[in-house]
This record gives structure tokens, C-alpha cells and sequence, in this order.
């Protein structure tokens, strides 16, 4: 008998296994053909050992955090190493509004916790809220006005228990999904009333202190917990839990613009005031918002969190509390200041995408180096820097068979169609991404039926948006090398004003003959040719990927974006994104031509009609 496979989980082979077993025992005879009965009491046994294989294999797997599937497995696998999933985030805005209360002599005015306004997004409308009475006072010609007021996207919600210390398992679970932990209050009502405190960990933490935790359970709902009067302050028996939080609708909630009030306003009298209520003004829209926190990120972030101990000290600690504190991020980089060039110790710079916009706002950064405050350690200043991108653009000339497709524009919108996949892809799009220039050429020859071959060039660019009518420095990093053209212009820029020079300027590059430097210059278009206006308007570092402009003051731009695009041709056609450049492939700027391949047609075998594109840019192209 030949040795088992216990190991082996496939149908066929546990068939075989049994047959094999079967034939070493002579009180079986007649059953290895597919007509016999027995063979289907083999079939049966097979069968059932490759489903009880297959379920204790699964089951095994949700012992374990980075194979676990199913939700409550690796909730319950990160609460072993004390983490918290993240709940459900509440969208934030930020509004104005006033009242005039006429001849009603009212001194203050209140307006009421709970619904405040109503947001309308994409046709969509939400409720948002405020947890607190908030007052003004009246002021001149008896106007009450509510300044940067800060409303909550959803709907608050109180739930009360009863400590009864006769159920040995009592427990106090918040019915409802789509929970705002951060909004979560707890109340103690005793003899006196406490408000108990959440904590996300336990240190510091004696038998006085009110305190409660939270843990997410089935269904995704959460579980308050409270000390045991030597961890933490037990609540006394009989006393009443009174919870209120926020119940949301996460992501959806924003870029919510428009608002209109829903809210109740008492005067002095409490009297309800009906009347003389503006228009909401929109000074922050909606933002911050998200979902619950994934299966994928919690089984990412878990073991990250707890390498940290909640504590950052390194770069890659940042990396991975930003996530933790500001759930709404997509991508994050962090590094030392010890890694510039002069050195900047003592500090970590982070930059931070976001996953509904371009930009984080001041508020929002503020809010993220607030939290950031009790994980870091002393000496360690971190610093929310400006996102900044690189774009990468192409220039793309697609030879095709005319005898395969003769539509050429149907091939341009294939082409088209696959850079815009590529553009999303995760090569890109993140901190330390790449373009693979290899795999981006494959992919337009495989992009659509009849393509033979593709030149295609690449383009780095990265924007400015210059401080108008001041005078400033600008230095721009590209991270990669710059391709140093002979005869100069590999830089081009969009137009561009400046006090003291009439016209429209644009900037190219004149390289230092036998260096890796140059310099900037300044110049006009005169008859498609270029007048240089300014010879010394900065300097161009080839090796390193650095563009510095000198002191000058930019009154406009010609991009109605008010920004300048500055575009250069890369040493390499692999386009790396370094420390805190994030990679982006514009596909809108990009250009893609059709040229037929006459000689794969067969229209002109010995290639003398054949259009060759150069592989390098056009020496011609001044500006963008």
C-alpha cells in the first residue's frame, strides 16, 4: 500500500486514496468499475471527506488574523491585541447663519441640540446635527448671530440601561449600525449624575476613574464596557446608563454645500422664534466622513497599531496612526527630517491624501497634529505638509495594420480607454508609486485588434500656484532625473505674467556646458520663436530633479486654474514618486495619434512610405 495523502483535499485524489486502500483488502472484490453500487458508496465517502476537509480548513483559516474572512473572526482576532476597529464617521461642516429678532427684546437666543439642517448632496438630502444647545447673544439692531458653527452629518440617538448586578451577563449593546464611536457620551445617573469618559487604553487608569470602552460585536453594533471598581470605576447597582451618540451615514455624507435650517431657536422665555432666520452660508463643506472600517484595513492596520503600542517614534509609526486618527485618508507618507538635504532634526514630515478631494484643509490638518499629540513622544515634532503631485503624462504615436481595423478613431478610444484603467491602477496613485514604462507600452499593444507597435513618450509635470502681485521663491522637486537636451527648452511651462516685463512669458532651460546644471530662463514667443527676456531667472539640477526659481513677483497666469504646469522630460522613462511626492497619471493631457503601419499591411513592403516618429520630444515645442 502506497503511502497517503493526508493532506490532499481533492475530490479525485481522496477517491483514488480509498480505491487504492480497498484494493490491498481481499474482502472487496468487484467495485473498481463505474457501473458497480459500491462505487457509489465510494463516491459518497469521497464526497464527505472533501466537505469536512474543506470546512475544517476554512474554520482553521479564521483562527488566524491575515487568513480570517469573515468580519466578526477578525474584529475578534484584533481585540486580542487591543484594537479597535474604526466605526462609522460622521461628516462635519462648518455654517453661519443669523437671526433678527425684530422688536422681540430677547437678550439670547438658543438653538436646541439635535437637527440643525438639512445638506443636499448630488440630489441626495441629510440631516445634520449638533450634540449641544449652542447660545449667541444679541447684538446690534437686535441680530443674533451663530458664527463657525460645527454640525454633524446624521442623527443623534439616547439609549438608557439599568445596572442590575444580579445578571451575571448583563450587557449594554448599542442596537444600531452605522455608530459614530467618537460621538458616543455616557452618562451615570446615581445619586448624582458622572460622566464617564472613553478610553482607548487602559494606562493610568485606577479604581476612580469613570471610564467606560467599547467593542464592536455581531452585526456591526457596539458593546459599552465599564470598570470592575480596580480597572477603571464600577457604576453603582440600580443606576441608570443613559448613552447618547450619532447614528451616520458615513461617506455619504459629504461634500454636502448647501444647507438649509430645520432647527429650533428659543428666546429668554422659551419661547419657540419662528421668524427673521437668514440663509445658511456654507464656510466649510461637509467633510471627514467614512464608512466603517474595513476587513482588508483592519487586518492591515492591527498588527501596525500594536507594534507602535499607540506610540510614535518612528516614520513608520506615523504611517500607521495618520489611518487610525483620520479614517478618511487613502494614502500616507511620513518621513524623517534627517533624510533632507540640509538634515532637519527632531521633526517628521507627513503628507496625506485624502479620499475625497485633492487637498486637506487647514481645519482638518490642525485636527489631525492635535490627535497626533498623545502618541508622540517628546523631541518629535510632527508636521502636516501640503500634498504635492507628480504628474506623468505620455505622447503616444499607435502604428496599426489597416487591414485588421480600418477606424482608426475606434482604436484611439481603445487606446485611450486603456491608459485611463492604468491611470487607476495601483502601480500609481500613491505615495512611492511608479510608472512602469515597459508594462504601459504592452498594455497599448495589446489595447486593441490591429495594433502592431507604439513610440511612446513621457513627460513629468508638477504645478505651482504662484503668490500673485508678491515677491517669492519657488522650488520645485521632481524626485527623478531630468533628460539635459543639448540645445536646451526640455523645461516648458504654461504662461505666465511678471511685473516689470510685458507679455506673455514662459520658461525653458539652458544647460551649463559639461555640468549637470543650468539655468532658468525667462522668455517670449516672437514669430513661434523664443525671445529670451531674463537669462538668470534660476537654476535646473539635471541629476537630482530640481528646478529653483529666484525672487519674482507673478502677477497671472494664463491657465484659468491659476496655476503654472511646469513639465520636463525624465532621465528615465520609469517615473518614481519619492518621499512625499504622490504619482498620478494625467490621461486628460496626454496625447495619443494613429499611424497606419504600411508595411504590415502589405501597402508598402519595402517600408519607403513609412512614417517613422521620433522617440524623443521636439527640440520645436517651446511651451506647453
Amino acid at each position: 500500500m502506497s503511502f497517503n495523502q493526508f493532506t490532499n483535499l481533492d475530490f479525485a485524489d481522496l477517491r483514488a486514496q480509498i480505491k487504492d486502500y480497498l484494493r490491498v483488502n481481499s474482502d472487496f472484490a468487484d467495485f473498481d468499475f463505474e457501473g458497480s453500487n459500491f462505487s457509489t458508496l465510494i463516491d459518497l465517502l469521497a464526497y464527505n471527506s472533501y466537505i469536512t476537509a474543506y470546512n475544517t480548513n476554512m474554520a482553521v483559516n479564521e483562527c488566524f488574523l491575515d487568513s480570517a474572512t469573515l468580519r466578526e473572526n477578525v474584529v475578534s482576532l484584533a481585540r486580542n491585541i487591543g484594537y479597535v476597529p474604526r466605526s462609522s464617521r460622521s461628516a462635519q461642516a462648518v455654517v453661519n447663519f443669523s437671526v433678527d429678532l425684530g422688536t422681540n427684546d430677547t437678550k439670547i437666543v438658543t438653538l436646541k441640540s439635535g437637527q440643525v439642517a438639512l445638506g443636499t448632496q448630488q440630489g441626495s438630502a441629510y440631516i445634520f446635527s449638533i450634540p449641544d444647545d449652542f447660545v449667541a447673544t444679541t447684538g446690534e439692531n437686535n441680530i443674533a448671530n451663530f458664527s463657525n458653527l460645527t454640525i454633524y452629518e446624521g442623527v443623534y440617538l439616547t439609549k438608557s440601561f439599568q445596572i442590575d448586578y444580579s445578571q451575571p451577563n448583563q450587557r449594554f449593546i448599542l442596537p444600531n449600525a452605522n455608530i459614530d464611536t467618537t460621538s458616543i457620551r455616557v452618562t451615570v445617573k446615581s445619586t448624582t449624575n458622572e460622566i464617564y469618559e472613553l478610553y482607548n487604553n487602559i494606562l493610568r487608569v485606577d479604581s476612580t476613574s469613570k471610564l467606560f470602552l467599547i467593542q464592536e460585536i455581531e452585526d456591526e453594533q457596539y458593546e459599552i464596557l465599564f470598570g470592575d471598581g480596580i480597572i477603571g470605576k464600577k457604576p453603582p447597582a440600580g443606576a441608570i446608563i443613559e448613552v447618547t451618540y450619532i447614528v451616520t451615514n458615513g461617506a455619504l455624507g459629504n461634500n454636502a454645500r448647501n444647507f438649509s435650517f430645520v432647527g429650533i431657536l428659543k428666546d429668554d422665555t422659551n419661547s419657540t422664534i419662528t421668524g427673521g432666520i437668514s440663509l445658511l452660508t456654507t464656510t466649510q463643506k461637509s467633510e471627514q466622513g467614512d464608512n466603517i472600517e474595513d476587513v482588508s484595513t483592519i487586518k492591515y492596520l492591527a498588527p501596525r497599531i500594536y507594534s507602535s503600542q499607540y506610540r510614535a517614534v518612528t516614520a513608520n509609526d506615523y504611517t500607521g496612526i495618520i489611518p487610525f486618527v483620520y479614517p478618511n485618508v487613502e494614502s500616507v507618507t511620513a518621513y524623517g527630517g534627517e533624510e533632507l538635504d540640509p538634515p532637519e532634526y527632531g521633526k517628521v514630515f507627513i503628507s496625506v491624501k485624502p479620499k475625497n478631494g485633492s487637498f486637506l484643509s487647514q481645519i482638518t490638518k490642525d485636527d489631525i497634529s492635535r490627535q497626533l499629540k498623545q502618541y508622540s513622544i517628546a523631541g518629535i515634532k510632527p508636521e502636516i505638509i501640503d500634498l504635492k503631485y507628480l504628474f506623468v503624462e505620455v505622447d503616444t504615436a499607435v502604428y496599426y495594420n489597416t487591414n485588421a481595423t480600418s477606424d482608426a478613431t475606434e482604436l484611439l478610444s481603445a487606446v485611450t480607454k486603456t491608459l485611463t484603467t492604468y491611470s487607476s491602477s495601483s502601480d500609481i496613485n500613491d505615495f512611492g508609486g511608479r510608472f512602469k514604462y515597459s508594462k504601459v507600452v504592452g498594455l497599448i499593444d495589446d489595447s486593441a485588434r490591429g495594433v502592431t507597435s507604439n513610440i511612446t513618450r513621457v513627460k513629468m509635470r508638477r504645478d505651482i500656484t504662484p503668490e500673485l502681485n508678491t515677491f517669492a521663491t519657488y522650488e520645485l522637486c521632481y524626485g527623478n532625473g531630468f533628460y539635459q537636451q543639448c540645445g536646451g527648452y526640455g523645461v516648458r511651462s504654461s504662461g505666465f505674467t511678471v511685473n516689470g516685463i510685458d507679455g506673455t512669458l514662459y520658461l525653458g532651460d539652458v544647460p551649463t556646458d559639461g555640468t549637470t546644471v543650468g539655468k532658468i530662463v525667462f522668455f517670449k514667443l516672437v514669430n513661434n520663436l523664443p525671445l529670451v527676456v531674463k537669462n538668470d531667472a534660476g537654476t535646473i539640477d539635471y541629476t537630482h530633479g530640481e528646478l529653483i526659481l529666484d525672487v519674482v513677483n507673478i502677477t497671472g497666469t494664463s491657465l484659468s486654474s491659476g496655476v503654472i504646469e511646469i513639465e520636463t522630460i525624465p532621465e528615465s522613462n520609469d517615473v518614481i514618486a519619492l518621499k512625499d511626492l504622490y504619482l498620478q497619471l494625467d490621461v486628460s493631457n496626454s496625447t495619443v495619434k494613429a499611424l497606419p503601419d504600411v508595411v504590415s499591411s502589405g501597402e508598402n513592403t519595402s517600408a519607403t512610405s513609412y512614417v517613422k516618429t521620433s522617440s524623443y520630444a521636439s527640440e520645436t515645442i517651446y511651451t506647453r
